[in-house]
């Protein structure tokens, strides 16, 4: 019997059909068929220019954060091109697809939200079925691209979140699904907002597998709200834990850490509470307890502990004591159970003057990344408008931009220095000037051109060469002044808003001399100032590169495929080889032939092949290598001859040999 495994799928129109672009350099798809060349073509990378810069050195002014001391990394690569092309070229060119197929530890995307509007820098309205198809083609080959330990992080908002959660189910699976991040992106409501005020994005993360693993956040001053150190404890500061676990159901065995505690001060036993049991075993709470009492395992007295725990009579294990004071040294476990509490510095579980404690301390290496960011701690549309601003004055910035200190928190979790980042969505850069500050590698690609020249490009060369001073590049920390001392369990930016609470109370007209000294007093003992604390430093550099031209075009007149006029020279020679597979030969050899793949070379040839042509590109072969001509034009025969002469040779007829295309396949 056929067992037929049923599976939740987003189905939508034309899901079985695949786009291209409806015209280069523009948002805009037309539906063609899976098997149409110019959906199949294999783009390569035409490089351009090398941009670099160089770290400037440390000044004495200013005080500098860890990354500022990474080394610029200077491995990275800008691309102008179409997303879809890029990635295509970035999985399949055999030079590319060695370098980045599964080397990518993060991948962040900010693609348009298909908000059904047209915005100044690009095209948001796709219909829904074509934005879907879009997507999907671009995570299949970015799962590609991925490594096993990576993650995929989609910036969208209410439009399309929905479908992309399913479509991101499909190709990546939903049990590496990882969290819906929500991002508050704005600090007021809009006054034009129809309905209501949208106050959010979301930002879906899932992992490429299940060995992915996250960097942990650093702790807040609000983190540390609830910890502090009465007992001035060297570990540092702590706070005060359950005492019980979940675990000692009614009605079973008692769990053996279900005991009566005597309290040394007030003399009350203390039991767990119906349900739980104490978190540590008898053993190790009298380690603790015997520094505040003088403390003795005794004969469990049944009926009370039947009753404070719902164990029926037959299930107490009498084997398990209770711990408790003797009566004759009740007073003295009083005396040094206030002792003990008065001398500080107490055990993990510990005494106060009515109950008990158990220490808990922060987590060493801080705590998981949360799901709610706020814009208190990421920043808001606003200030990242703000930042573009100051790098591009006078020109008109993008709607949406996202702020650095965003990118810088996604770039955080998900990847450490020396990884690769790629944002196939550049827009105006951020992904990429974030990931050059915090000492990642990084990978970006821009549709338009206007976009690239204007934004992407340039602001990525104030990054290399420590042009850019906003964003992420510096911090302003408040830091105490000399002979001022922080108090325990405060912060100095709490320091500094409470002299500014202190500077509005001294302003009121009713306060007398004395009260206004006693203010600069006090705001002499908490006094802070400003420091910058430097994070990036310039110097690295990037490659520029665009895609390549079309090689393959489909006529409908002719029926068949055609190459394009820009199909000749080393253009035709790098297409040839990529959507073949071969290797390009660096063209200082000298070599006859164009690209290798194992033992078999690849000619690309402008013109009719015949028996001279085969007889002098044979006459270098090697014992064992066998020859691909790729040709324009051959004479009647050459094909036999060519299997004749050499073994496992054969001749691709350009274009019919590559890519094999009819009106009947497009009509099917």
């Amino acid at each position: 019997m056929i067992k037929i495994k049923h599976r939740l799928e987003l189905t939508w129109y034309n899901k079985d059909k695949a786009l291209i672009p409806t015209e280069s350099g523009k948002y805009g798809y037309t539906w063609v068929e899976p098997s149409d060349p110019r959906y199949c073509e294999t783009h390569t990378l035409i490089f351009d220019n090398y941009i670099e810069g160089r770290q400037s050195e440390k000044s004495d002014d200013f005080e500098y954060s860890e990354i500022a001391n990474l080394e610029p990394q200077s491995d990275n690569l800008l691309i102008l091109g179409e997303s879809g092309d890029v990635l295509g070229a970035l999985t399949k060119v055999p030079e590319l697809a060695k370098k980045y197929v599964g080397q990518v530890k993060l991948v962040y995307i900010d693609p348009p939200f298909n908000t059904s509007k047209a915005f100044a820098s690009y095209e948001d309205n796709l219909e829904h079925s074509i934005w879907l198809t879009m997507m999907r083609d671009r995570l299949i080959n970015l799962k590609k691209l991925l490594s096993n330990e990576g993650s995929i992080w989609i910036h969208l908002d209410d439009s399309e979140n929905h479908r992309m959660r399913a479509l991101l189910d499909e190709v990546f699976g939903s049990r590496n699904f990882v969290a819906e991040f929500v991002w508050q992106k704005a600090d007021s409501p809009r006054g034009d907002a129809e309905r209501v005020s949208v106050d959010h994005d979301t930002i879906l993360c899932y992992s490429k597998s299940s060995i992915c693993k996250f960097n942990r956040m650093g702790r807040t001053a609000r983190d540390n709200a609830r910890f502090s150190n009465p007992d001035k404890d060297p570990l540092g500061i702590w706070w005060s834990a359950d005492l019980t676990a979940p675990g000692n159901i009614s009605g079973t065995m008692q769990h053996p850490a279900v005991y009566a505690i005597q309290h040394p001060i007030t003399g009350e036993k203390h039991y767990p509470a119906m349900g739980r049991h104490w978190n540590y075993g008898l053993e190790r709470m009298l380690a603790s307890l015997n520094q505040f009492g003088i403390y003795e395992q005794r004969q469990v007295d049944v009926e009370t502990r039947v009753k404070h725990s719902g164990i029926p009579y037959e299930k107490i294990r009498k084997d398990v004591f209770d711990l408790v004071i003797s009566p004759q040294n009740l007073e003295s476990s009083r005396k040094k159970a206030l002792n003990r509490i008065k001398e500080g510095n107490w055990p993990e579980f510990f005494v106060t003057k009515s109950g008990f404690g158990r220490k808990s301390y922060p987590p060493k290496h801080g705590q998981p990344a949360r799901t709610w960011w706020s814009y208190e701690e990421v920043g808001h549309n606003r200030q990242a408008k703000s930042e573009l601003k100051a790098l591009f004055p006078g020109k008109e910035v993008f709607s949406t931009p996202k702020p650095e200190r965003l990118l810088e928190r996604i770039i955080h979790i998900g990847s450490n220095p020396g990884d690769l980042v790629l944002d196939c969505f550049a827009g105006s850069g951020t992904t990429a000037a974030v990931a050059q500050k915090m000492g990642r590698r990084w990978v970006t690609c821009e549709l338009l051109k206007h976009n690239f020249n204007t934004y992407t490009k340039p602001r990525l060369e104030m990054v290399v060469k420590g042009q850019d001073p906003g964003g992420i590049t510096s911090r302003d920390e408040r830091i105490l002044k000399d002979n001022v001392s922080l108090p325990e369990d405060f912060t100095t930016n709490e320091l500094f808003r409470s002299t500014q609470l202190l500077n509005k109370l001294n302003r009121k007209e009713n306060l007398t001399e004395d009260q206004k000294q006693a203010i600069r007093e006090i705001k002499k003992m908490i006094a802070t100032r400003p420091s910058k604390i430097i994070n990036w430093r310039g110097g690295g550099g990037f490659q520029v590169a665009q895609i390549s031209p079309s090689c393959f075009d489909y006529d409908f007149e002719l029926n068949r495929v055609i190459l394009t006029k820009q199909a000749k020279g080393r253009v035709l020679i790098e297409s040839v080889a990529a959507n073949l597979g071969y290797i390009l030969l660096d063209k200082s050899q000298n070599s006859l032939f164009d690209a290798k793949k194992g033992r078999s070379y690849l000619k690309v040839y402008e013109g009719i092949a015949d028996t001279d042509l085969i007889d002098s590109l044979v006459g270098v072969l090697g014992e064992g290598e066998s020859l691909t001509l790729a040709t324009t034009g051959l004479v009647d025969g050459i094909r036999e001859y060519l299997r004749k002469v050499r073994k496992g040779s054969r001749i691709v007829h350009l274009p019919d040999g590559i890519f094999r295309y009819s009106k009947e396949e497009r009509d099917e």
